[in-house]
């Protein structure tokens, strides 16, 4: 837990996620002050209360950048050089992450991706609520210290998201076919329906729960879009190459009359879709592993990489340090049906871990 010294925050940019991260701060606690390029944009949010002033207290801890992915970098390397919090961390919440992590070579930024949003749009469709149970992804690299990752994803579990971390790359790799994909084939969707409904006007009409499932991340803010896609091209058009050769076998199966592949494919996605996770997990669940860290760079992301890549979500992690030096005792909360997983994994790679 932090200490009420610690417990101020400053949001860039008060959009959908910006607002949302401001009030889910404020509901656990926080004094949080904000800023917004929109003059209107930042006369609401101080009218409402959503924000307490629209500069940082000079003992602000953290600062969350909610800005369009293309202006992340400069905003960042301003607030890092301008804090006089030394032990300030700095995060961002772009849906691209590569290209921002590469710019920005400082160990108090951590980079991170809620994955969370809504079709509602700006300041009007913020709610505190928005990141409970949600996958918060951060991105730590070998200077990733593991006390400030450990306050960071600390901070956000206050705000009742679920912390991964990934590489960056691993990343925009991964969210181009969770996210990115998704919303280009909900747009596409959506606007051959609007066409055929220029003929047929009943179709819209028509539209069951089925299509407005599919098709509801499409009215969300398309302005945040084209700088995302553009900065994660490679990855989103891979994915899509993918997803055209799956549309076609399936075109070929029932134009060829073939039930067997037809059925084979719907079986398979109806399997795992049910599959996706999305239980809650209570602390009888939990157990608790201590892994033994020296004081070489680049430990907790391996660590916290190699829990994303088996499917482990770590719940919460505290650094217990050691009397001497900067090694210390890594402290992790998981999944008790998939600490033997993890345990394993990480021995082998040189790890001391008890599990509790």
């Amino acid at each position: 837990m932090t200490s009420p010294s610690e417990r101020s925050a400053h949001i860039v940019g008060l959009g959908l996620i910006g607002a949302s991260v401001a009030l889910a701060l404020a509901q656990a606690g926080w004094r949080v002050t904000g800023s917004d390029l929109n003059s209107e944009t930042l006369k609401t949010a101080l009218s409402t209360g959503l924000v307490d002033g629209d500069l940082p207290e000079p003992a602000t801890r953290l600062f969350v950048v909610a800005t369009p992915a293309g202006d992340v970098v400069d905003v960042a390397r301003s607030l890092l050089e301008n804090s006089a919090d030394a032990s300030c961390i700095v995060t961002d919440v772009a849906g691209v992450k590569t290209s921002i992590v590469e710019k920005i070579r400082d160990a108090r930024f951590i980079g991170g991706h809620p994955m969370a949003g809504s079709e509602q749009r700006g300041l009007a469709g913020a709610r505190a609520d928005l990141f409970k149970g949600c996958t918060w992804i951060l991105t730590p690299t070998s200077e990733t210290e593991p006390d400030r990752y450990g306050q960071l994803h600390g901070y956000l579990r206050e705000i009742d998201a679920n912390v991964v971390a990934v590489s960056p790359g691993d990343h925009d790799r991964l969210v181009a076919l969770a996210s990115h994909v998704p919303h280009i084939v909900a747009g596409a969707l959506m606007n051959e329906a609007s066409v055929a409904a220029q003929q047929d006007a009943v179709l819209l009409q028509m539209a069951a729960g089925g299509f407005r499932d599919m098709t509801r991340v499409a009215a969300g803010d398309p302005s945040i879009w084209p700088e995302v896609l553009f900065e994660n091209r490679a990855a989103v058009t891979q994915a899509l190459r993918a997803l055209e050769q799956r549309l076609q076998h399936l075109r070929q199966s029932i134009e060829s009359g073939d039930r067997t592949n037809l059925e084979s494919d719907l079986i398979a996605a109806s399997v795992a879709r049910r599959a996706l996770p999305g239980r809650a997990i209570n602390s009888s669940d939990m157990s608790h592993l201590r892994v033994v860290l020296s004081d070489e760079p680049g430990q907790l992301a391996t660590i916290t990489k190699t829990a994303s890549e088996l499917g482990v979500n770590i719940f919460d992690i505290e650094i217990a340090h050691g009397i001497e030096g900067r090694s210390g005792t890594l402290l992790l909360a998981i999944d008790r049906e998939k600490a033997g997983l993890l345990t394993s994994s990480i021995t082998s790679l040189g790890f001391s871990v008890v599990a509790e």
